[in-house]
Parts: C-alpha cells; structure tokens; sequence
C-alpha cells in the first residue's frame, strides 16, 4: 500500500510537470506552422519563444541548415493568434531582454493581406551580428577620440586667445566693438521698423478713395494730365536752354563790343579817345560847336531877311497858301 502511494504521487507529479512545460512551450496547442530563412540565427534554438506586438503567439519548432548556406527556421503559431498575423509579415531575430535568449520577432502586415496559413513562408529582416556592431562601435570609438583630441586642441587656442573666437572671449576691446554693433544694430532695426511702419501707413492711405495719391495711381486722367504737363516742362526747359544760349552769345557780343568800345575810349589815337583824353583836342571842338551856332544864328537872320526882300516875297506867300490848304484837307 505504502509502495502504491509513492507511485500514484510521483504520477500525479510527473503528469503535472508534463502538463505545465506543455503549457508555457504550448504543445499541447492547436497550431499552424509557418517558416522563415536567416543567413544567420545567432543562437537561436529549438524551443525559443516567438512574438508579435509584444505577445508571445508560438514557439520555435526546428532550425536546420540549407544546402544555399541559409538556416530554416519552422515556427509554431497558434490557431487563436493566425487571424492577427498577415502574409506579408515580416520576421526578424532579436532578444529577450538585454542580454536575454533569442526569440523571433513577427511584425509588419496590412490589414488587407490574408491571414497566414500552413506552410507560408515569411520574410525576414537581416539581424546586425555582434561582430558587426562591435566593429562599428570601434570605428565609433576611434572617431570619437578623434574629436575630442581635435576640441581639446580647439579649447586650448581658445584659453590662449589664439585665433578670432579666442580673442573674442579674452580681449575686452572686441567685446566692447561687438557690443557697440549690436547696439548700433538694434537702432538700425527700430529704425527699419518704424520705416515699415510708415510705409504701411503710406500704403493704407492709398486705398483712402479721395486722397490725392489714390487719385494719382487710379485716376488715369490725373496721370496723363501729368504726364502732359512733366513734357511740356520739358519742352519750356529745353527753349529756356536755347534762350540761356542765345543770351550767353549776346553776352559774349556784348561784352567783346565793350570791350571794343573801352579799348577805343583809352587809346589817345582814336577820336573818342582823343577827345576823352585830349583837352586842346576838347578845347579845339568847343570853339567850333560855338563857331557853328553863331553861324547858324547869322544863317537864320539872311534866311529872314530873305524871306522879306521884294524879289522872294511871293514865292514865301505862295508856300504859305499851299502849307494852310494842305492842312485844312487833313483835318477833314
């Protein structure tokens, strides 16, 4: 009896044991199985866990090598998960964790792709090797130190004040000049906006229907009347320039005829030289306009006494007669 009851219970606890790693690696599941090819797996084994979207949906059946180099990898999906999983789905190898066993990754898929079935196969995504990524984490690493030898040389040129930044951050006088600009900058854009801030004033009183400048840009009779009186300004300036000319040229005359006229006063050889400058010549002319009226006086009175001899004294009546007749008709 006793015998009996360590069989029943170790029975009882092998048929647990077999229910419960049946249960975590879903043997005892309806499933599908559906495979994939890697150029390398990277450990991954039979057993390993299969995910997508976080949820674990089947287990990793067999891994076998090809004859192309290539390893295949069956998976068993459940049947209660396959309706979320399309045909264009893809797989890929990663871990669980960080340092954790492999496992295979499904994601991807539309929703207007079919689900998948019994014997689809996946695509795959090329999984970067350890090798690789600590190739590249050296090259990172050389590149790295690369640059911070060049920064350390760079921070000592600027702690010596080597270079334009270098004396930008140790000399006082380019802080204060680049401070002045600044400064002057900053007028510089108040200025500017307080322009802009004219202009679109300027432009607003534009579109004012009534103003003198909206009637100048939309009243086309205002424009052609300027643009006939800014030609007939132009035709005056172009005559008043003709005019200057000839005003030049008659100055020039003018001023070469005085100049004529002032060389002829001074010089003693000609006659309004001489008489200007010669007084015997002056007292000589003086004598004879004195001489001409005394001679024109004694004239006057022989023409008088004349016009009273006896022989002449008809003829005078005659031209009288004839002098009053000639009047009388012109006033008529």
């Amino acid at each position: 009896m006793i015998v009996g009851i360590f069989i029943l219970l170790g029975l009882i606890i092998f048929i647990a044991t077999i229910l419960t790693l049946g249960s975590q690696k879903k043997t005892f599941e309806r499933s599908i199985t559906v495979k994939s090819f890697f150029d390398n797996v990277n450990g991954l084994q039979k057993g390993n866990n299969i995910w997508f979207s976080g949820v674990k949906v089947g287990t990793i059946r067999k891994v076998t090598l090809t004859g192309k180099g290539q390893v295949e990898v069956d998976m068993n999906i459940e049947s209660h998960s396959r309706q979320f999983i399309r045909k264009d789905a893809k797989a890929k190898i990663s871990t669980d964790g960080l340092i954790g066993n492999k496992i295979i990754e499904i994601y991807g898929g539309t929703l207007n792709a079919p689900q998948i079935e019994e014997g689809d196969l996946l695509g795959n995504t090329a999984l970067l090797s350890t090798d690789a990524m600590m190739n590249t984490l050296s090259k990172n690493n050389d590149n790295l130190l690369a640059i911070t030898s060049d920064f350390k040389v760079i921070s000592n040129r600027l702690v010596d004040g080597k270079g334009s930044i270098g004396k930008l951050l140790n000399d006082e006088t380019m802080a204060n000049q680049i401070n002045a600009t600044t400064l002057a900058l900053q007028k510089t854009s108040l200025n500017l906006e307080k322009l802009t801030a004219d202009v679109s004033a300027y432009t607003a009183k534009l579109n004012n229907k009534g103003t003198l400048a909206n009637d100048l840009i939309t009243d086309t009779i205002i424009f052609n009347r300027l643009r006939a009186s800014v030609t007939s300004l132009q035709q005056v300036a172009a005559s008043s320039k003709e005019i200057v000319d000839s005003l030049k040229i008659a100055g020039n005359s003018l001023n070469n005829g005085l100049n004529t006229l002032n060389n002829g006063l001074n010089n003693k050889n000609a006659p309004l030289g001489m008489l200007l400058s010669d007084e015997k010549s002056a007292a000589n002319i003086k004598v004879i306009l004195n001489n001409l009226e005394s001679s024109s006086k004694k004239l006057d009175e022989d023409l008088e006494a004349i016009q009273h001899n006896f022989l002449l004294r008809g003829f005078f009546k005659k031209k009288a007669k004839t002098e009053k007749t000639v009047i009388v008709d012109t006033t008529l």
